[in-house]
């Protein structure tokens, strides 16, 4: 073996040796194969500097000092290989660049099917739909016309109106719901609605009952007489709805 490809065997099984990888793992964490290994680690044919590279990367040494050995190896190499084995590093270069290429595509195609999903996850929500839109309002019928969705920080519109039936902001019609804290829903933005008209600030009007809507409610149900608990049930709609 030529001196120049003999340094550059030695450095490389040395590396491989420290970091204690078997070539079946080294396999496992590169793009060549087991028997490609062995071939580069026992001198049997010259490595790629893809490989050599790669190499460098997965025992975590810097590679530009191998580089320079392979790209000395490579012109002695050059000297002495037969064709047919020149051929054949040609033949492993070129499945190194084709199996790169196919991580590749894969790697696209996720990307263009995790868009895919998010574009149709937009589509079914609609979020950037107008809070005041009257498609979830139930129009007194006491269900909406569409389900629940609570999202973080987006405050619903309230516009109070005083109907046959009492007050109403168009969420619900219900006047016997319980509410407490953690509860959501159409009917929460409709007593919070409420609760805003009375004069008593219920925090954001986003359908989640929390500690600010239940204070609220606290003070709106000692203004009335009522049990000041903070759970909202039939006494205390009746008079969110007067």
């Amino acid at each position: 073996m030529d001196e120049r490809v003999r340094q550059l065997v030695v450095q490389l099984r040395r590396l491989k040796d420290r970091s204690g990888l078997s070539l079946a793992a080294l396999a496992a964490k590169t793009s060549y194969s087991r028997s490609s290994w062995e071939r580069y680690l026992n001198g049997k044919q010259l490595p790629p500097a893809d490989a050599v590279e790669q190499l460098a990367l997965v025992c975590g040494a810097d590679p530009v000092r191998l580089l320079v050995l392979h790209e000395i190896a490579a012109d002695a190499w050059s000297d002495e290989v037969p064709a047919g084995e020149e051929d054949a590093f040609e033949d492993a270069a070129e499945r190194a660049r084709r199996g790169a290429r196919r991580r590749t595509r894969a790697l696209v195609g996720a990307v263009i099917a995790l868009s895919v999903a998010l574009v149709a996850t937009l589509l079914l929500t609609h979020p950037w739909r107008d809070a005041g839109a009257p498609s979830p309002r139930d129009g007194g019928g006491g269900n909406s016309l569409e389900p629940f969705v609570f999202v973080q920080g987006r405050s619903r519109p309230c516009d109070v109106r005083r109907q046959a039936g009492g007050l109403a902001a168009g969420y619900s019609s219900t006047r016997t719901t319980l509410m407490d804290l953690k509860t959501s829903g159409w009917e929460v933005v409709e007593a919070q609605c409420l609760l805003k008209f009375h004069n008593f600030d219920p925090g954001i009007t986003d359908g989640s009952y929390g500690p600010r809507s239940k204070e609220a409610a606290k003070g709106f149900q000692k203004e009335r007489g009522l049990v000041v608990d903070g759970v909202v049930g039939p006494d205390t709609w009746g008079e969110l709805r007067r």
